[in-house]
């Protein structure tokens, strides 16, 4: 219970970089006493640095909440990019889906498809796929240590550079103004190219906690891929004009 409460502040901070005790206590249905205590465990760990009446995400934190605390931040608007998404995919298509929780609400909808193939290294995206009656190749390869939802390793990509998918739906952790993808676990990022390589359309999905910042390692421009989904008008985020085709 003490961790998933830490997990939650942790989340909720790598969204807003900056919130106060009563913010948190609100957001959480924590007291604020329990607030500062979780803050001043988090920041015994290197997480979070306490300031007057809150706390700061500190620089270069790579914490990853789990795959199902992730899956349920913004989830509306991961429904409606979802939705949206597969309106790209036809029956017999071959689909990569990377092992974010953007893809993992594809996966939800593509029952409705008839001969669909679907190629994931996202470890509860399988199991979803499979639930549904959904034809679905994991990439193989090693768990990841750090984020333990997905699939990595030198097999993945030798299972993904070995396959030619119709479509590949990917997410990140970030989209500066610039326009640069990018995301803190570079593992990921070596299977999201391998998939983009192998795919005639590259599609990015990408929902509003994601603009306007930078993680570690690029992955790509947009100017690198064919269609980006979003849950509204994305335009006025970018500084670039060589955004490619937007639906939402």
């Amino acid at each position: 219970m003490k961790e998933n409460k830490e997990e939650e502040i942790l989340g909720f901070l790598q969204e807003r970089k900056y919130a106060e005790v009563s913010e948190l206590a609100a957001k959480l249905y924590l007291s604020a006493s329990t607030v500062r205590r979780r803050l001043t465990e988090l920041e015994k760990k290197g997480l979070v640095t306490r300031t007057h009446g809150g706390a700061e995400i500190n620089d270069g934190n790579n914490f990853l909440p789990s795959f199902t605390f992730r899956a349920h931040q913004n989830s509306l608007e991961k429904k409606k990019i979802a939705l949206t998404a597969i309106k790209l995919i036809k029956n017999g298509d071959m689909v990569f889906l990377d092992g974010s929780t953007s893809a993992f609400f594809i996966a939800e909808y593509l029952s409705e498809f008839d001969n669909l193939k679907v190629v994931t290294n996202g470890i509860d995206t399988l199991s979803l796929l499979s639930k549904n009656n959904v034809t679905a190749y994991s990439t193989g390869g090693i768990v990841s240590p750090v984020n333990r939802s997905v699939l990595i390793g030198h097999f993945a990509a030798e299972m993904i550079a070995g396959i030619h998918a119709d479509i590949a739906f990917f997410s990140a952790q970030s989209a500066g103004r610039d326009g640069v993808i990018s995301d803190c676990f570079e593992e990921e990022n070596v299977l999201r190219l391998c998939m983009m390589k192998n795919a005639s359309k590259k599609v990015f999905l990408c929902d509003g906690a994601k603009f306007e910042k930078q993680s570690a390692f690029r992955l790509c421009s947009v100017r690198d891929i064919d269609c980006i989904v979003s849950n509204r008008d994305i335009r006025d985020h970018f500084d670039t004009d060589a955004l490619p085709e937007l639906l939402y």
